[in-house]
């Protein structure tokens, strides 16, 4: 017993001295914690825009007045496919030979119900106020008449639904699926990067080499050239699973999407070699996930940014899963060009050169010159 607790005191003794393990312990849990419960505390109503042509008017103040949702009426139904694509509105509803037509965007499924909610719920209490209206008229002058258009009121207009993204199965899990995609790229070689760098320092090859004369930024382009060839393989290997196995619908151009996620690859790469530089073994380096990798998934985009504080919303702008999320986002659902995605693009690339400039200067650490 004697000897079990001084094994203990030993343990003990090595865990006060490292003060990253005691955060990781203690504090992070706190931190992941904290930021779930800012990022999960936003409104509980969806905002749904529904752009109409030639509805009734009073269909149209009647959706106008439900809660969450906004109505615009457009004089033809080229300026509303115009306003749809630029996701300034979620639906068009056409009325045409007494039927109505919707489109749906359906990037987000909630907003599809929601726009289908308002549309059928709108038209019932349209139809009962205007025979209401009507039969009242009608019921003194004519009771024969009356009782003959309340029996030809069964007949109610039917609606057409049509799909910019998908179809009506479609769920959230296709939504945030291009997202999560990312995330995996990032994660696996962030976590794999960092790692064979480490384990190159800790068995001494890498200061075999710094005794070379061999330049610091020839060490760290070598190590990204290397391992950026098998991020490439990888990012391919999960693009081409999730469009072709999983059967993910993208509207744009898959190449594209590979090219977003190839960008975010190489960011991830750079993020582990820096981290490497920080962590003395396997187990610090996997200390580094929960406060560097999983606080990004919560403003990668499957949550809404735009419902949550502004200042919750600022913390995305310096987290790259931000901006591959934004891209591939835009080209699966929206089927936008690499034209309409340079700007998150250029934000990667801006992340890249930062973070290997950093790489070159951590180097410093281990030889001078």
């Amino acid at each position: 017993m004697r000897r079990t607790w001084a094994i203990a005191k030993r343990v003990l003794k090595e865990l006060f001295r490292d003060k990253r393990t005691l955060a990781l312990m203690f504090l992070a849990p706190i931190l992941v914690l904290t930021l779930m419960k800012v990022v999960f505390t936003t409104n509980s109503t969806t905002d749904v825009n529904i752009a109409t042509v030639n509805v009734q008017s009073s269909l149209v103040k009647q959706m106008d007045k439900m809660k969450n949702i906004k109505v615009t009426k457009y004089s033809t139904e080229q300026k509303a496919n115009k306003a749809l694509k630029d996701q300034k509105a979620d639906g068009i509803v056409h009325q045409k030979n007494g039927n109505y037509y919707v489109k749906n965007a359906n990037t987000d499924a909630s907003k599809t119900a929601a726009t289908k909610v308002a549309l059928q719920s709108s038209m019932v209490a349209t139809n009962i106020k205007d025979l209401k209206a009507q039969l009242t008229k009608m019921a003194a002058a004519n009771p024969q008449a009356a009782a003959a258009m309340q029996s030809n009121s069964q007949k109610a207009p039917k609606i057409h639904n049509s799909y910019v993204y998908g179809n009506k199965d479609t769920s959230f899990f296709d939504k945030i699926l291009p997202i999560l995609m990312g995330f995996f790229v990032f994660f696996f070689v962030f976590l794999i990067s960092g790692m064979a760098l480490l384990k190159e320092r800790t068995t001494g090859t890498l200061d075999r080499l710094l005794a070379t004369p061999v330049r610091r930024s020839e060490i760290v382009f070598g190590y990204m050239i290397s391992y950026g060839l098998l991020a490439i393989v990888q990012t391919l290997i999960i693009v081409l699973y999730t469009v072709y196995v999983l059967k993910v619908e993208v509207l744009g151009s898959m190449w594209n999407m590979v090219l977003v996620n190839v960008v975010l690859a190489i960011v991830a790469l750079a993020f582990g070699i820096l981290m490497s530089t920080f962590a003395k073994s396997e187990f610090q380096m996997m200390q580094f996930i929960p406060i560097i990798v999983i606080p990004q998934v919560f403003f990668s985009g499957i949550i809404p940014l735009d419902q949550m504080a502004h200042w919750v919303q600022d913390l995305a702008y310096i987290l790259p899963l931000k901006y591959s999320g934004e891209a591939t986002s835009a080209i699966v659902l929206n089927g936008e060009g690499l034209g309409q995605i340079l700007a998150p693009i250029g934000a990667l690339l801006i992340f890249l050169v930062i973070l290997t400039m950093l790489n070159v200067y951590g180097l410093r650490r281990y030889r001078k010159v």
